[in-house]
């Protein structure tokens, strides 16, 4: 699993599918099994394929929300504050798949489920929100989420937080000319710069 997630954020879909259908074998726990579906279902999207995708999430949500799968011994696997996390998923794919507006509304509705307090789980769901957001046209709106999200960058490191962060201003950088994108741009510069110490 933790390799898929290196090779989605590298941007290689067939390792990524590769690895998440390889952990998804019957003799995992169910939670495990869905969070690789989930995986998978990313690995699909970057490709584009978005039959293969919903059918993963499918798979997903049916491990994810079986019985079974409350019922394991030991630590939770993957986040504990994402109440759906399929629909997270799914709105994070539907970015991938070219579908922006819709993944802004599904990971507005999911972000707002989460609970204050998770900062890693906010920040990390939160900028993919906003790409969704600038990506569907709404750059102010997409500055207003990351201009809240960037203050919790110190509190929070990761490596693929900022990976968002820097499509995010990929992203920005086509309006350049908008007085919300000219106002964050000094805070995400600052974000992505490392600092000298």
């Amino acid at each position: 699993m933790r390799r898929a997630l290196v090779t989605l954020y590298d941007g290689d879909a067939a390792s990524t599918i590769t690895l998440a259908r390889q952990a998804q074998s019957g003799g995992l726990p169910p939670r495990i099994r869905g969070l690789a579906a989930q995986r998978e279902a990313q690995g699909h999207a970057l490709v584009g394929d978005e039959r293969a995708c919903l059918r993963s999430l499918d798979r997903a949500r049916t491990l994810l929300t079986g019985d079974s799968a409350h019922d394991e011994a030991g630590p939770t696997i993957g986040t504990t504050h994402v109440s759906d996390p399929a629909a997270m998923t799914t709105g994070w794919c539907l970015y991938d798949l070219g579908r922006p507006k819709a993944a802004a509304e599904l990971l507005d509705r999911e972000c707002g489920r989460l609970p204050s307090h998770a900062l890693r789980t906010r920040t990390r769901y939160g900028f993919r929100r906003s790409l969704a957001h600038a990506a569907s046209g709404e750059v102010e709106h997409a500055c207003t989420i990351a201009g809240e999200l960037l203050g919790m960058m110190p509190a929070v490191p990761s490596a693929t937080v900022n990976s968002d962060v820097r499509r995010l201003a990929r992203e920005l950088s086509r309006s350049r000319s908008s007085w919300p994108v000219r106002d964050l741009q000094p805070a995400l510069a600052q974000v992505l710069t490392p600092s000298q110490g």
